[in-house]
């Protein structure tokens, strides 16, 4: 009699991540942010454009979120601000991740001496407060929004690094490692093919975390100057420019920390549903 094979595995983590309330939030207001930041164009005015005779005017149907100091409107530089914040954050882990992992594998498959560099070299970067270094890379680099990216990439590596290296040490002592070195296979290929794809789903799971973390803390930079520089709709520098004029104008800084505030919730809220959805131990 035939064997009956089930079918249902690749569903069971979509029904986990469909029964997880915080994931679906998280989902709708990333794809509302995605839609916003593609329809900008079309759906916002010029967000760089200035009228002062309507600077601090109040939310109305001609401008949704009213007008800053100058006279621009708020929903327009909020809605093209929301297509900077991502290409920052995913501009940011793509980066951290590519040099993390090339770090981590090399240092578990390679050991000795090899290891023991390349581990040092990420305690270095670990002893340093994280925005701490950002602004010192971003000050060397100068202020605009790719160095920003550049410098918070560069401090967001290490931990990458740490969790690749931790699963090759624990994956090149199993027994389909131990083949396919015993058959001759090259270091490269065994990284490749055999450790990378076994180590990529805590770094998944690390970088939908991340992203938001990523926006935040350049958004942290634009504020303090170190990023964006106007006119740039960035949202950490619309906060900076405008948060003199909160007591007559709250809505010109609240918009855009709004912004922040949900981006960075939606990303944390989808990294803990991809948490328990890629946790082995999770069941129906």
């Amino acid at each position: 009699m035939a064997a009956v094979v089930s079918t249902n595995r690749p569903a069971r983590p979509l029904r986990r991540f469909l029964r997880n309330p915080g994931g679906l939030i998280g989902l709708f207001l990333l794809v509302l942010l995605v839609l916003v930041a593609l329809l900008a164009p079309l759906i916002a005015p010029d967000p760089i454009s200035q009228n002062i005779a309507q600077r601090l005017q109040p939310p109305s149907v001609e401008h949704w979120l009213g007008t800053d100091q100058l006279g621009r409107d708020v929903w327009a530089r909020v809605a093209h601000g929301a297509g900077i914040s991502l290409r920052v954050g995913f501009g940011v882990v793509i980066l951290a991740v590519l040099l993390g992992v090339l770090v981590g594998l090399l240092a578990g498959t390679l050991g000795g001496a090899w290891d023991n560099l390349l581990m040092r070299l990420t305690d270095i970067f670990f002893a340093f407060p994280s925005l701490i270094l950002a602004m010192a890379i971003a000050a060397a680099l100068g202020p605009n929004l790719n160095n920003t990216i550049i410098a918070v990439a560069l401090v967001s590596w290490p931990i990458y690094a740490r969790l690749v290296r931790a699963n090759v040490l624990a994956l090149r002592e199993r027994e389909f490692v131990e083949a396919a070195r015993a058959l001759g296979a090259p270091q490269s290929r065994l990284m490749l093919r055999h450790l990378l794809p076994n180590t990529l789903t805590p770094v998944f799971v690390q970088a939908s975390f991340d992203v938001g973390g990523a926006i935040l803390t350049a958004a942290g930079l634009s504020f303090i100057g170190f990023g964006a520089q106007p006119p740039t709709p960035e949202w950490g520098a619309m906060v900076s420019e405008t948060r003199s004029y909160i007591a007559e104008a709250i809505w010109a800084p609240t918009a855009p920390a709004i912004g922040i505030l949900l981006t960075v919730l939606a990303f944390n809220l989808l990294g803990d549903a991809l948490r328990d959805v890629l946790d082995p131990r999770g069941r129906d």
